[in-house]
């Protein structure tokens, strides 16, 4: 069965600003977790998702040793800290932001991708 489930169900995220741009690391908690992230999190669908705020194109970069992803939005700060007038202008709040992406996934999948919760 496919599941609906924010990002943050399967992976946790750091976020801060480089001049104009952003940088936003995604980090599965499984190796499970991190396959997925891999064949569905792209550099389209973060700036595709990341689009209202105007970045100028997002590149992705694999980590496969840390089970993560780093994604570059290019000027997406409009200024970077000391030129924006944004609330968020070193990018801090675009970690928690990807975390609220839904995506699709079997809930075997799901199962297999959280963090088990020791008793």
């Amino acid at each position: 069965m496919i599941v609906s489930v924010p990002l943050r169900e399967i992976a946790y995220a750091r976020s801060g600003d480089k001049g104009s741009s952003a940088n936003v690391g995604v980090i599965a908690y499984t190796k499970e977790g991190y396959s997925f992230l891999v064949s569905y999190l792209s550099s389209e669908r973060v700036h595709h998702y990341f689009s209202p705020l105007g970045p100028t194109s997002t590149i992705r970069y694999e980590l496969p040793n840390l089970w993560a992803l780093n994604f570059v939005l290019r000027d997406i700060l409009a200024g970077g800290a000391s030129r924006s007038l944004r609330i968020d202008a070193q990018g801090k709040a675009l970690g928690q932001a990807i975390l609220e992406m839904e995506i699709e996934l079997s809930d075997d999948l799901l199962k297999a991708s959280v963090v088990p919760v020791k008793k």
